[in-house]
């Protein structure tokens, strides 16, 4: 058993380092603040072939797999970025670059991966619905046979993303749920042509106003008869929960490395205040009731780093880490909360002023332990897969 990481991890944690060095909590609050993309930080990362690492080289990527994309992620969270790191690497790295390497056709690699190895092109992931929630079986989108074709109709929610994206995965209903036998099977995805869907008026999307996260957009979409073909089947018609659990366990993965960065964040602003901050005489640092709560998180971050690197090394074997990625997720994300909220309370009313970036890690921190999928679905699925309790839903 070795715990090193390998040296392509990290010469990915050392470039990465190198690339946000410019970039420290002004820019992300800023970019937070105006609603912006940091659109300066994803084309250095583009040029520098950081946001290709897990595709094959002969598409033009760098050959790497999930662990270094993850190694990737944690870093630039690290840097400041915090929770709005995720996005980078989610959307187009993870969303897009891995699954249509795992399951793309060869004309679907040769047409999309060159292109999303060097940013030129980007993808969202729509999955998520109004009624159906984080009850991916019971979705209502519907494709329906067209000739040639399909037509899609329904509505999804929280996707982000889909204002930049050139492409879409888009997870459908080709059998309806309450005819599917067994209840996984009848899923297709497509790779849906964003521009094309909105240009010919059957895509369409309503940005959400939200808490946090505003360097990327979430909105409501809505599909009415939008046209999908054979070239844009993605893993097989029907068959689509094969795909579906490749997208969602890195999806977990990714954010479980996002959370364990914004963690590592948030523990070295409360440790510089409380290294510096000294009204009584000598830094509140020396007080245990301050240190000791941000010694804990520090032990609870390690321990989620080493989940998320295992479960990212089992998917890049292609071996079973539904398990792994849940845990990960779950601990990173507690790790990122605990260690934003005390961040918040070693500050003292400074906390609530934005001239520390405090509020804008202790708002994005929140919402990571209700997405990807909120905390009482992964302690329901340890619950029964790991435990062997009754089902509980």
């Amino acid at each position: 058993m070795d715990f090193d990481l390998p040296e392509s991890a990290q010469a990915v944690r050392d470039g990465i380092a190198a690339v946000t060095a410019k970039y420290g909590h002004e820019y992300w609050d800023r970019c937070d603040a105006d609603h912006r993309w940091p659109e300066e930080v994803f084309r250095d990362l583009a040029e520098g072939g950081w946001l290709g690492l897990a595709v094959p080289e002969e598409y033009g990527g760098g050959g790497q797999g999930l662990l270094e994309l993850a190694v990737a992620l944690e870093t630039l969270a690290s840097s400041g970025a915090g929770a709005a790191a995720s996005f980078i690497y989610l959307l187009t790295p993870g969303f897009g670059a891995l699954t249509v390497n795992r399951h793309g056709t060869e004309e679907q690699k040769r047409r999309l991966l060159p292109k999303l190895a060097a940013g030129e092109s980007e993808t969202c992931f729509a999955l998520t619905e109004p009624d159906a929630g984080s009850n991916a079986i019971n979705i209502a989108t519907h494709a329906r046979r067209d000739g040639d074709g399909w037509l899609v109709k329904g509505q999804k929610i929280w996707i982000s993303g889909v204002e930049r994206a050139d492409h879409m995965l888009l997870v459908t209903r080709t059998i309806p749920a309450a005819e599917a036998k067994p209840r996984t099977s009848g899923f297709t995805v497509f790779l849906v042509d964003v521009k094309a869907g909105v240009e010919a008026g059957t895509l369409t999307y309503q940005p959400i106003p939200k808490m946090g996260t505003n360097t990327v957009a979430s909105s409501m979409v809505f599909l009415d008869d939008l046209r999908v073909t054979e070239a844009d089947v993605l893993g097989g018609v029907d068959a689509g929960f094969a795909v579906l659990w490749d997208i969602l366990n890195p999806e977990r993965i990714l954010a479980a490395a996002s959370g364990v960065g914004g963690a590592e964040a948030a523990l070295k602003v409360a440790v510089d205040y409380a290294t510096e901050r000294a009204p009584f005489g000598k830094p509140i640092g020396t007080n245990q009731a301050l240190a000791f709560p941000l010694a804990k998180i520090k032990a609870q971050t390690e321990l989620a780093r080493l989940m998320t690197y295992k479960a990212a090394w089992l998917w890049d074997r292609a071996q079973p880490c539904g398990s792994e990625a849940n845990i990960a997720k779950l601990t990173a994300s507690e790790a990122a909360w605990q260690a934003a909220d005390r961040a918040f309370q070693t500050h003292g009313g400074m906390a609530y002023s934005l001239e520390y970036p405090v509020a804008r890690m202790f708002r994005d921190a929140r919402i990571g332990k209700n997405i990807p999928v909120a905390e009482e679905l992964v302690l329901a699925h340890i619950a029964q897969h790991d435990l062997g309790l009754p089902k509980s839903y």
